[in-house]
């Protein structure tokens, strides 16, 4: 049973919990004990750029130098930059500073292992062991060392280029790109730009405070309205540390992380470089299962979270997969979701066929999809009462074969998740709220 790890690392309010400066140096010291352990090991941390990573950037080097370990710092990067830096200096491992898409008053640490990939698990449970244990100072002599990386976005910028052919070019295309205020703000533009697109870039102004504040992937209204306003062919909303991207067309309409993984294996279907099924998840809508299938490409969900999705792709020989959200993973041109590397991959399908955004998220038909919450006033399992399955049996009756249910615990806070998703909006809807009814009755 883990005891401070999640299924996307150690996250909650700054100054709660574990995500105090008093526990980030224990935290490091505990990663430096286990990850350190074959002679003078070298941690990567890189950040987003909340103003508490200043803290917790701090808090976790005091850790890792007493534990012996040398580290380099690479400043506000976004999470997959630092999974690829991780493996271009032969780093023990990368550690982030970020909560993703979460306001600015929460923050995070997420663990990259030496090959870019999420920690395993007997790893991480080997430093939650650590954590229980005194802290001890290694003797002086053997105290890490630690130096900051200048070139960190440089490199990065490089990596993102080079994960299409040479001789790509976005000539003639005129883009939005909204950085969310985060640790994208000084790559995205310019991997975009030197690719050869006309760039205008929002939410490249971070002051520590406005990280996915009306901008960025989780509030793109203000991108619809610049793409609109500009006359742009396209808009690219990501994050606040850069893993996830959602696009809008030339319209100002969104374009889901469903659509967007559908693109992309569409065209790596065509080209015959698509090994193995596209993974989803339970949330991926079920019209984008049925766009695949019209190709007679495979699909296989999962568990919500990156996690389970790469555990899914490893398994099958799988190189694609992903969320709604906007978490696409492209396996064969980096090992974790990656915002600027999947949208590269939709421009790729898009100049290469001449085919517009709009044409090809067209033939993905979402199913209108209801997710209500149920907040619980604690943490308990409700799902397998008989009312409920009761409950879920009757209403997939009713949808008879022209949807799906499904009721879920949050993993990161105490609630009940109701979905429901099919062909009709209002008897979705209906359902929905029914279900979410019946779940606060068993409280």
């Amino acid at each position: 049973m883990r005891k401070y790890f999640g299924t996307d690392g150690i996250r909650g309010r700054v100054g709660e919990g574990q995500i105090t400066p008093e526990f980030m140096v224990k935290l490091g010291w505990a990663a430096g004990r286990v990850l350190g352990h074959a002679g003078r090991s070298k941690v990567l941390i890189g950040k987003d750029t909340r103003i508490s990573g200043y803290m917790f950037e701090s808090a976790l080097e005091a850790g890792l130098v007493a534990a012996g370990v040398d580290i380099r710092l690479l400043g506000p990067m976004p999470t997959p930059a630092i999974a690829y830096l991780t493996r271009t200096f032969r780093a023990a491992a990368g550690i982030v500073i970020s909560a993703s898409h979460n306001p600015y008053d929460d923050n995070g640490i997420k663990f990259f292992s030496a090959a870019g990939d999420k920690l395993p698990d007997e790893v991480e449970l080997a430093i939650e062991e650590a954590l229980d244990q005194p802290l001890t100072t290694v003797e002086s002599a053997a105290l890490g060392k630690a130096k900051r990386v200048e070139d960190a976005a440089g490199r990065y910028i490089e990596f993102c280029k080079g994960t299409l052919p040479s001789s790509f070019s976005l000539r003639g295309l005129k883009l939005v790109v909204d950085c969310a205020n985060g640790a994208t703000y000084h790559t995205a533009p310019y991997v975009f730009e030197e690719l050869g697109a006309q760039v205008t870039a929002i939410g490249v102004e971070p002051d520590g405070f406005n990280i996915n504040r009306g901008v960025g992937s989780t509030s793109p209204a203000e991108l619809s309205k610049r793409v609109q306003q500009l006359g742009a062919h396209l808009g690219i909303a990501l994050d606040g540390d850069g893993d996830r991207v959602l696009m809008v067309d030339s319209q100002g309409r969104l374009v889901d992380g469903d659509q967007l993984i559908y693109i992309i294996a569409r065209h790596r279907h065509a080209h015959g470089a698509l090994s193995g099924p596209v993974v989803g998840t339970l949330m991926s809508n079920l019209g984008f299962e049925h766009a695949l299938g019209r190709l007679g490409i495979g699909f296989a969900r999962t568990r919500v979270g990156d996690r389970y999705i790469m555990e899914r792709l490893k398994q099958d020989g799988g190189i694609l997969g992903g969320e709604p959200s906007g978490h696409i993973i492209c396996r064969d041109r980096t090992t974790t979701g990656d915002g600027i590397v999947a949208a590269l991959q939709v421009l790729e399908a898009l100049v290469e066929t001449g085919t517009t955004i709009e044409d090809l998220a067209a033939e993905v038909k979402l199913y209108p999809q209801i997710l209500v919450n149920v907040r619980l006033d604690q943490p308990r399992d409700i799902l397998g009462l008989p009312a409920i399955q009761d409950g879920v049996a009757a209403a997939e009756r009713e949808l008879s074969g022209k949807g799906r249910i499904l009721l879920r615990p949050s993993g990161t806070e105490p609630l009940i998740r109701v979905m429901v998703e099919g062909e009709d909006r209002v008897k979705v809807e209906t359902i929905a709220h029914r279900l979410a009814d019946l779940v606060r009755e068993q409280l």
